[in-house]
Formats: structure tokens, C-alpha cells, sequence
């Protein structure tokens, strides 16, 4: 996918869309929660911040891969977990008010993880070579800042001083987030054609590998914490679901590295492949266990 008029225009304001809608969902109580459920809050932000990198580290690390696939690869395990992780979790019955605070804990933090984890995955899989791409940690805090948490207030902003409007508006934004997500991702996929089948061939299995193993550490440690089902459901997808379409804003309009992108959308493909096993899987059943 080349540099246009797409991925610096277009990809940028639907990631604006989408925050707005999930500034919409949000409230300052979502942010209580942390004091309500601190242990769930601390081992579902941990899990996602710290684990989820350090797992997609060591695996992009133990299998050879050409260091611009390893890098955006390494964008896609630092973004925060995406809305479409609370559609996810309120089908396969998870507790929807923990989901949204692990999104809106990970959407804040990540404002500082991100560029850190990125500049030091270039430095690391690209070296010094003339080809090395250049990440102003300052300046790259700053664009997060203006393509998330700007359009998260301003949601936000919507929910406080029309109340019911957002709350009206909560199903069809969530599910307008869902369809320019899925059309991003398609067209991904449409001008990466080509290249598409070799990068499945080359990322598809430490992809599949990440979000499974991040997933299956999200509810087991849940249940080795004493946390209950619907807890453990929602960890476990705010461990997995991940932010697809700031991960290829930021390779495409920040790093303008469109190629980086390709990891993103293999990895979107395959945690709607295990996020719609958990919504059919745990969906299904009847009462908490």
C-alpha cells in the first residue's frame, strides 16, 4: 500500500470517528472502576501493556523476518485495545464495564508506551543503516495524542453534555467503528494483494501464535487470580483485540512506512478469528461458572 490520499487523510479521520465513539461510551466513572475492581484493572492493564509486548518480542525475535516486518509486528502488540474488543466481550458475555476501563486505562498510557516501544524496536531490528526509519519520541507523543485522546475527549465531552444523545447514538457508533474498521482492513488486504500470501506465509503463524498465547494468558491468569468468568472473558479479549486501525495509522501516516502496516492487518484477521470463537464459545453458555 503506497502513501496517498487514503493513508494521510482518510485513515487518520476514521481513526477519529472511531476514538470519538469510544470517547462517547466513556464516562469519569469508567475510571472509578479502577478502585472498584483493582486487582481485575492491574492484571488486565499489566497483561496488556507490559505482557503482550514482551510476548510479541520474544516471538518476532526467535523466527527470522525481515526487520520492517518485525517492526510493524512490534506497532500492533503496543497499540491499546480497540472498541471493537467491547462488541467482543458484550456478545460473548464479559464483563463489558471492566473491558471498557482496560480500553480506556491502555487508550491513556499507551500515549507514552507506543512511541517507546516503537523507537527501541527500530533501533533494535533495524540497526543503523541508512534505511533506518526516524521516530522524535516528543513529536510522536504528540500526533498520539492528536488522533487519540483529543478525539476521546471530545466523545467524552459529547457524553457529559448530551447524555442522551450518546447514549442513543452508543449501538450505531460502535457498530459504524466495527464497518470502517473491517473496510480499513479490506483495503489493506486489496492493495497488499500481491505481497499479501508471501506475508501470511512470513507473519501468519507468529500472528496466530501471538493472539492465541495472549488470549489463553489473559483468562487463565484471570482464573489463577480467583477473578470470576465474565472478568476473565474480558481480560482475555483486551489481551488479544488490538487497536488494527491506529496501529496501520501510525505505520502509514506517522512512520509513512505503509509496508508496516501489512503485520496489523494479518494480526486483525486473525483475532476476528478467535474473537468470534469467544463470542460463539462463551455466548453460549447459560450462567457463570
Amino acid at each position: 500500500m503506497e502513501t496517498s490520499i487514503a493513508t494521510t487523510i482518510v485513515l487518520p479521520l476514521s481513526l477519529a470517528i472511531i476514538m470519538i465513539g469510544m470517547g462517547m461510551s466513556l464516562t469519569i466513572k469508567d475510571f472509578k472502576r479502577v478502585l472498584i475492581y483493582p486487582k481485575a484493572t492491574f492484571l488486565g492493564s499489566f497483561n496488556q501493556i507490559i505482557m503482550l509486548p514482551l510476548i510479541g518480542f520474544l516471538l518476532v525475535s526467535a523466527f527470522p523476518m525481515d526487520p520492517v516486518m518485525a517492526v510493524g509486528f512490534m506497532i500492533i502488540v503496543a497499540c491499546p485495545g480497540g472498541v471493537t474488543s467491547n462488541l467482543i466481550t458484550h456478545v460473548a458475555k464479559g464483563d463489558i464495564a471492566l473491558s471498557v476501563t482496560l480500553t480506556a486505562i491502555s487508550s491513556f498510557v499507551t500515549i507514552l508506551t507506543i512511541p517507546l516501544i516503537i523507537s527501541y524496536s527500530i533501533s533494535h531490528f533495524m540497526g543503523d543503516g541508512e534505511a533506518v526509519v526516524q521516530l522524535p519520541i516528543l513529536k510522536t507523543i504528540l500526533q498520539v495524542v492528536v488522533i487519540t485522546v483529543i478525539p476521546i475527549m471530545i466523545g467524552m465531552s459529547i457524553r457529559h453534555f448530551k447524555t442522551e444523545f450518546a447514549e442513543r447514538m452508543d449501538r450505531p457508533m460502535r457498530i459504524a467503528s466495527t464497518v470502517i474498521f473491517i473496510v480499513i482492513l479490506v483495503g489493506i488486504i486489496l492493495a497488499n494483494r500481491d505481497i499479501l500470501v508471501d506475508s501470511i506465509k512470513k507473519v501468519g503463524l507468529i500472528a496466530a501464535g501471538l493472539n492465541v498465547l495472549t488470549m489463553s494468558l489473559g483468562y487463565f491468569t484471570a482464573r489463577i487470580f480467583k477473578l470470576n468468568t465474565r472478568q476473565s472473558i474480558s481480560i482475555m479479549i483486551e489481551n488479544g483485540v488490538q487497536n488494527g486501525t491506529l496501529a496501520i495509522v501510525i505505520a502509514t501516516t506517522i512512520l509513512l512506512q505503509p509496508e508496516m502496516s501489512v503485520p496489523a492487518a494479518v494480526y486483525s484477521l486473525m483475532m476476528f478469528v478467535s474473537g468470534g470463537f469467544a463470542m460463539w464459545f462463551f455466548g453460549r453458555r447459560k450462567e457463570e461458572v
